[in-house]
């Protein structure tokens, strides 16, 4: 086959642990090509966030019409978008373009609490991109932000996730890293109806920066490399799991984990052969 095409529509992280960084990073382990948009550069390390410098919404469609024009994608995820002109400029393209395998990870808040999404810019992200969306990847306060629910449970966390669907979302992974207990249990719930749950072990670290950006972007390369969505979203979890558990400890803060350790263990793709 051709190299699959992942396309990343996101901020920069200087620390290298989220954002862009992280989602090439995650594309080139899987074996895709990546390709990226930038939406905002952030002035970032594992301590926080000290500054935040949003593009304009025709400089990120400019981006788009450059890369989809001649390389196209096989699959796209969306991650920082900031204000609601961005998210009009990435909703237009993708539906310019016909991107159907299109992940919205809908991030809203970093790690150390700076606000990653204008909270006027939510109503746009419900309105203009879940109707677009193949998948969408919220944790808990950002399933909670989305829909008005409080989530403590996994009844909860069912609840959010249809109401996820009604708002115009193909599938939804809710995501409950954030719910206290073992294992560390996410839902893919599906508008044909289907329910599947995810558990892994929990991983006990501070190491812990971008989990949901290399989540996403590893589901965004498995869909770009042909897999159905429950196993994109699969591997998605297998690759996060062991990026936790091999993180390089890097930083005094919020550190970032490990993407190169799916490489690092030899671990292949699904109907991937092994190499001689």
């Amino acid at each position: 086959m051709t190299q699959p095409r992942a396309l990343t529509i996101a901020g920069s992280d200087s620390g290298g642990g989220a954002g862009i960084q992280a989602d090439l990073k995650t594309f080139t382990a899987l074996r895709s090509y990546g390709t990226s948009v930038i939406t905002c550069v952030t002035a970032q390390n594992t301590l926080g966030v000290t500054g935040v410098y949003p593009l304009t919404a025709d400089q990120v469609a400019a981006q788009l019409d450059a890369v989809l024009s001649d390389i196209g994608t096989d699959a796209a995820k969306t991650g920082m978008l900031y204000d609601t002109g961005i998210i009009a400029a990435v909703a237009d393209r993708v539906k310019r373009y016909g991107i159907r395998n299109l992940v919205v990870d809908p991030v809203m808040i970093a790690k150390g609490g700076h606000p990653l999404l204008l909270p006027e810019a939510q109503a746009a992200v419900r309105e203009l991109l879940l109707p677009l969306a193949l998948v969408v990847t919220p944790n808990l306060p950002e399933a909670e932000a989305l829909t008005g629910l409080t989530i403590r449970t996994r009844a909860d966390m069912e609840a959010a996730g249809r109401l996820l669907l009604r708002m115009g979302a193909r599938a939804a992974v809710v995501k409950g890293g954030h719910l206290d207990g073992e294992p560390a249990a996410d839902l893919l719930i599906a508008a044909d109806g289907s329910r599947q749950w995810l558990e892994a072990e929990r991983v006990d670290s501070r190491h812990t920066h971008g989990t949901g950006c290399t989540f996403s972007a590893a589901l965004t390369a498995g869909l770009a490399r042909g897999l159905e969505l429950p196993e994109a979203v699969g591997l998605a979890k297998d690759f996060i799991t062991l990026a936790i558990r091999k993180a390089p400890g890097i930083g005094a803060g919020h550190g970032p984990t490990n993407h190169l350790a799916w490489l690092e263990e030899g671990r292949r793709l699904p109907g991937e052969e092994v190499r001689r």
